[in-house]
Parts: structure tokens; C-alpha cells; sequence
């Protein structure tokens, strides 16, 4: 691993990127991206990365927007989740409801079936 916390297949460490959006944050992206030697849209990824929150800064690093996002998402997803449950439960019984009527029809088939031998 060289200096820059990168192995020989360009990836970067998770400690590396976490301190180069740190550095982003204090600095700027552009001037963060000049001085560690790395394209400016890979220090990008990292910092929407972070916004998502699918790289974590540490406790206490995010912005209050960027909880505030979290938390947002966090709350439409939970949504999102009740409303997917909510919609299977109704698929579950109508698949239900469709056996037992397939069940029905093919009970009085049979039956139908025997009185005209």
C-alpha cells in the first residue's frame, strides 16, 4: 500500500476516504481533491456517499442536514416498507381466496362429471 492509502487495484481504505471528506469538508472538495492527488468526482462519490449514509464519518461528524436527510429517507422507507407488508397481506389472501375457489370448481367438476356416467 502506498501513501495514499490505496492498495495496487486503486482502491481506497474506508479510513482514507472518511479523512479525505473530512478534509473536503474543511477545505473544499477541488482543494481536498489537488492536495491528496486524487480526481476531484471520486472525492464526490465518497462525500454522497456520506450523505446517504453509506459511509460513515464517525459520531457526532454529520451535518445537520445530512441527519436530517437520513432520517427523512429513513422515515419514507419505513413508509414504503408498511405499504409493500400492507400490499402482500392483501396478495396473500386473494392467492388464498383464488385456491379455494380453484378447489370449489374443481370439486363440482369432478361431481358434475360422475352423475352424466
Amino acid at each position: 500500500m502506498d501513501e495514499k492509502g490505496m492498495s495496487e487495484n486503486k482502491q481506497y481504505e474506508n479510513e482514507y476516504k472518511v479523512q479525505a471528506v473530512k478534509l473536503a469538508k474543511k477545505i473544499g472538495a477541488v482543494n481536498a481533491a489537488n492536495e491528496l492527488q486524487i480526481p476531484v468526482n471520486t472525492l464526490y462519490g465518497w462525500i454522497r456517499k456520506v450523505k446517504i449514509g453509506s459511509l460513515d464519518i464517525g459520531c457526532g461528524e454529520r451535518s445537520p442536514e445530512e441527519s436530517l436527510n437520513i432520517a427523512e429517507e429513513n422515515q419514507q422507507l419505513r413508509k414504503w416498507i408498511k405499504a409493500l407488508e400492507k400490499e402482500n397481506k392483501r396478495l396473500s389472501e386473494m392467492n388464498e381466496f383464488l385456491e379455494d375457489a380453484a378447489a370449489f370448481f374443481a370439486a363440482s367438476r369432478q361431481k358434475s362429471g360422475k352423475n352424466k356416467g
